[in-house]
């Protein structure tokens, strides 16, 4: 038995479960309300003890195990949960010796970071040069003696070793101080001439730390106008991902939980006067393009997301950029880039609300909360969409009333209309198009359509093969499992093996009406922490898809993600075929999932008739949408053939 099957063994969800939310017993299952959401009237929070599972059929609609629940609960990450779930199930986590060093060489790293902290920070208060940086986040920064404590700012020294000799006189080595990047090598011709010298000098230093609040690196921004660049991170390091870090979020989640919405700006310094506002729920990337990987963390906290964009960076010309320019390319880019196709993709992969808003010409947002915060609750109450936003942006200045012009601002928004997950939301922006550019909307539907339709001559399945073959594939040594637990396991296994079949997987959902694949396709939160490592090694650039994900695991998580390995040895190599049979199992999990929603929301009208409830309506109203949409998931299983042998 795995670790996880250990802990889920011996922690009973019912117990679990009650101690944050009063259950009630309904035949089987257990029913209260869900403690994810407030305003709620119904019970419509279900635990199924059989499956270990749990469920909110209302406003959230989210879903779990055990871990899913504290990781939703707490805001915390698999490791976090899976640490508290371990201590509460008296289960032993023994890391092996390999993983023991590497926490306890990060620890020493980490350790080096935060006596940086306290460096920099003497030299910003106690000399010359630094009361003068000082001077200028008071006065033109507006930052108070508190926030500047709070924040851990600093002032690194204008001499190419003080940093250096500083460390060296407390004992640190020097490829310890290489690879947390405070130091950096110098490129000259022979060995005998190589050395070290400090990578900050003479600029006001930005402790970053990750979402738990430990020391990961530095931001740098200059103090003399006429250095270059203006902002220096860390380099890459074990510590410093700037894909996988946001500044700011260790101080920012609770706010982002509690407003249900975070705000994402560009610089360090707006975060901070943000915080220092009272609008602690903002957060910066490190100065390039979002990535997957941040809007998975803060999806954690919040589905909710509002992208701050100066006057330019939202404007014409940076949002055609953003349409334009390939992903590959903006990795590499130094600013950041409005990149409407990139986070219209992430908003459907994660399920999210990513709206956009643009600030005052000319101005920052310390600049905006300095000079009225009302302001600041005002833009960013008007954020949009981003389909909307781009739509918009492009039409404004342009002359309508030529043809032409009609044409192009059709041609760059379609493709955008196109990659919005949900059905009804492309259907609207079709309309609002049509309506800004004063054209037919059938005009806009004919630009989209395809020339040439895709053959349907698939039957309906007679037999359910996806789950036979998954069956057939479970080790011995793992524990009865559920049918959801094996039919995950099996798109899990595939996506391992070929991590880029996601793409196919959501154009072919699409085209059948559906949504994108998520992790809300997944119960089991071991198989949701492994669905997201397989989306971030989509978008990164560093190592092979594969070994970024198994990089990324947790001990426990090695030993399933093995035994899923297992399985795909011998994958069929007719990729059409192994794409049939993932679609197969994902709509077969899509149908189980329905299925449960429509047999409990029965009972909810049941109930509510009996007691002459006036939601009865409200019900029957869902119900009738959940008809539809089993309606839509059987055609789509319709088409996907399934050969009994």
């Amino acid at each position: 038995m795995s670790t996880i099957d250990e802990i889920k063994a011996r922690v009973d969800i019912i117990d679990l479960v009650s101690e944050t939310v009063q259950l009630r017993r309904s035949g089987k299952n257990y029913t209260g309300f869900c403690p994810f959401h407030s305003n709620t009237r119904t019970p419509a929070f279900v635990v199924f003890p059989e499956t270990g599972s749990w469920r909110c059929f209302g406003q959230c609609n989210e879903g779990g195990d055990i871990f899913g629940f504290v990781m939703k609960k707490e805001g915390w990450d698999f490791g976090e949960a899976l640490k508290f779930l371990a201590e509460k199930a008296g289960v032993d986590l023994k890391p092996s010796s390999y993983e023991e060093q590497v926490l306890e060489a990060n620890q020493a790293l980490r350790d080096l970071l935060e006596d940086a902290v306290i460096f920099y920070r003497h030299n910003l208060l106690n000399t010359p040069a630094g009361n003068q940086v000082l001077d200028y986040l008071h006065r033109q920064r507006n930052l108070s003696d508190e926030t500047i404590e709070t924040f851990g700012l600093g002032y690194a020294p204008n001499a190419w070793e003080a940093g250096l000799s500083h460390f060296r006189t407390k004992g640190y080595p020097e490829a310890d101080l290489v690879a947390c990047g405070l130091v950096t090598q110098r490129e000259a011709e022979g060995d005998a001439s190589r050395g070290v010298y400090d990578r900050f000098r003479h600029r006001l230093m930005i402790p970053i730390r990750d979402e738990r609040g430990r020391m990961a690196g530095f931001g740098a921004r200059v103090v003399d106008p006429q250095d270059v660049p203006k902002f220096l991170n860390s380099p890459q390091t074990v510590l410093f991902d700037k894909g996988r870090l946001l500044y700011g979020l260790d101080r920012a989640r609770k706010a982002i939980r509690a407003r249900d919405q975070a705000v994402i700006v560009e610089g360090y310094l707006d975060v901070i006067a943000l915080h220092q506002a009272g609008f602690a729920n903002a957060v910066s990337p490190m100065g390039t393009a979002l990535t997957e990987a941040q809007l998975r963390m803060l999806k954690r906290f919040s589905r909710r997301m509002v992208l701050a964009l100066d006057a330019d960076a939202a404007g014409d010309q940076a949002t055609l950029r953003g349409l334009q320019i390939a992903r590959q390319a903006m990795d590499r880019s130094t600013d950041p880039v409005f990149d409407a196709r990139g986070l219209l993709g992430y908003e459907g992969r994660l399920q999210a609300d990513i709206r956009v808003t643009a600030l005052p010409a000319g101005m920052d947002p310390d600049e905006v909360v300095a000079q009225d915060s009302s302001e600041w609750e005002r833009i960013i109450a008007g954020a949009r969409p981003i389909v909307i936003h781009v739509m918009e942006t492009l039409a404004h200045g342009s002359d309508l009333e030529d043809s032409k012009v009609k044409s192009e601002i059709a041609a760059q928004v379609l493709p955008l209309v196109e990659e919005v997950a949900d059905p009804v939301e492309r259907e609207d922006y079709r309309q609002r198009l049509a309506r800004l550019l004063q054209v037919d909307e059938r005009a806009l539907l004919e630009a989209t359509r395809p020339a040439q339709g895709r053959a349907r001559a698939r039957t309906r399945a007679v037999t359910d093969k996806s789950t036979r073959e998954a069956k057939k594939t479970v080790p011995a040594a793992l524990p009865a499992l559920t049918t959801n637990d094996l039919l995950e396991g099996h798109c899990i296994s595939i996506l391992l093996r070929r991590p880029d079949m996601v793409f196919r997987i959501d154009r072919a959902l699409q085209e059948n009406g559906l949504a994108r694949l998520s992790m809300d396709d997944f119960q089991s939160a071991n198989h949701q922490v492994l669905f997201g490592l397989i989306g971030d090694s989509l978008v990164q650039v560093h190592a092979e898809p594969l070994m970024f994900v198994l990089n990324g695991l947790s001990l426990p998580l090695m030993e399933l993600t093995d035994q899923l390995l297992r399985q795909t040895q011998k994958l069929d190599p007719n990729e059409a075929r192994v794409l049939e049979d993932v679609i197969r199992t994902l709509l077969v999990l899509r149908q189980r999932r329905l299925h449960q929603q429509m047999d409990h929301l029965r009972y909810l009208m049941e109930e509510a008739q009996r007691g002459g409830d006036s939601r009865v309506g409200d019900y029957q109203k869902t119900m009738f949408e959940y008809v539809q949409a089993r309606s839509r998931l059987d055609r789509a299983y319709g088409r996907y053939t399934v050969h009994v042998i």
